[in-house]
């Protein structure tokens, strides 16, 4: 974080002081990011659904700490490191979304259990039960622990109703793990573009989750917390009205490939694109082209090119042309030093490539932001 601080503290509060930023930045926009939070807030309460928020996407003690203070009543970590980071931070409670299950991870956990006052994992495998139970065993505190539930992809969860109940079972009769209820994430349905093909998609999903819920009930192991759903269905998740809490986490930036997607199904989008990377044009020698300077090291990849906000014809094609550059095919009159605003293609690793947020207001820059996790994937 230094370098950036370095760099521009002394921009801090000066009028269009943006401008000035050393590019490529990683920019929040405030007034944005505080309009998606609020609006997400308000449908959650609306919906009467809780929200816990994905840290995963902005890695950031400060965003978290915003979207608590707006009423979520908590936060998810895909890793045990986002955990720790955002609890140094002073955020909490914390669900660890993904499986805690070597001896030197969950070594981490008992320490991070004792840092905080609610820290929640997932488990999909009996084995992992037991080395949780084994170390947490005499503590003067409970593990909570949901059961992570495939919804499909096979990357984790258990696999059918009866495996989910023989977990649940397990995990009950354990004395130093507290059983809450179930975890299921459908990430491959989350960026499907057309409303009525996501939400038929989820339907489906969602009547095999209850059927997990049903056997659960049948067994009394009623599950406390249905824990899921994303910011590409929250809209179909809260009608369906399965999930005691949603994990959103894109909603807070935006990205190109939820742009791309009628998040609401009446083609209004509800948030903003708060998420964005500055350029510069640093050549334009060759007729209709422009040459920025940001390239793999600066955006995301998985997700395709990003989308241009501000600075460029919006129909200018884009492509990578290796680490530090990248072309603008069809920018007429773009000189050099002129500034391209760029949304991200995904917003979680391209905030992953960066160590600090320039949040910025009306142009001038507010504030410098350390992007708390980054990096913390063990």
């Amino acid at each position: 974080m230094g370098g950036d601080i370095e760099l521009h503290r002394h921009l801090i509060g000066q009028q269009g002081s943006r401008a000035a930023l050393n590019t490529p930045a990683l920019v929040i926009d405030r007034d944005a990011l505080e309009r998606n939070i609020a609006a997400m807030a308000a449908f959650a309460k609306a919906q009467g659904v809780a929200l816990r928020p994905h840290a995963k996407t902005h890695k950031s003690a400060d965003i978290a700490k915003l979207q608590l203070k707006a009423g979520a009543l908590g936060v998810c970590c895909a890793k045990l490191g986002e955990a720790e980071s955002l609890a140094e931070g002073g955020v909490e409670p914390i669900l660890i979304t993904s499986p805690v299950v070597t001896p030197q991870a969950i070594a981490r956990l008992v320490a991070l259990h004792g840092k905080i006052n609610r820290l929640s994992v997932t488990v999909d495998n009996p084995d992992n039960v037991d080395a949780l139970a084994a170390v947490f065993k005499g503590g003067w505190k409970r593990l909570t622990v949901l059961v992570d539930i495939d919804p499909g992809i096979h990357r984790t969860g258990v696999a059918s109703p009866e495996a989910a109940v023989a977990l649940a079972r397990k995990i009950k009769s354990t004395a130093s793990l507290a059983y809450s209820g179930v975890q299921f994430y459908c990430g491959a349905q989350q960026h499907i573009e057309v409303f009525s093909d996501r939400r038929a998609a989820i339907e489906e999903r969602t009547a095999y989750l209850r059927s997990v819920i049903e056997a659960l009930k049948a067994a009394d192991l009623a599950p406390d917390v249905v824990s899921g759903g994303g910011t590409g269905t929250h809209r179909i998740d809260a009608a369906l009205g399965v999930f005691t809490e949603l994990q959103v986490g894109s909603y807070v930036f935006m990205d190109k490939q939820y742009a791309d997607c009628d998040l609401a199904g009446d083609g209004v989008a509800p948030f903003e694109n708060a998420l964005l990377v500055d350029t510069h044009v640093i050549s334009a020698n060759a007729p209709g082209m422009a040459t920025l300077d940001a390239g793999f090291k600066a955006l995301s990849t998985d997700g395709g090119s990003p989308a241009i906000v501000d600075g460029a014809p919006k129909e200018c094609a884009f492509f990578f042309m290796g680490d530090e550059h990248s072309a603008l095919i069809g920018g007429h009159g773009l000189k050099v030093g002129d500034r391209v605003v760029l949304s991200p293609p995904h917003c979680d690793p391209t905030v992953n490539l960066y160590d600090t947020y320039h949040v910025v207001r009306d142009g001038t820059l507010i504030d410098i932001w350390p992007v708390s996790a980054r990096g913390r994937s063990r």
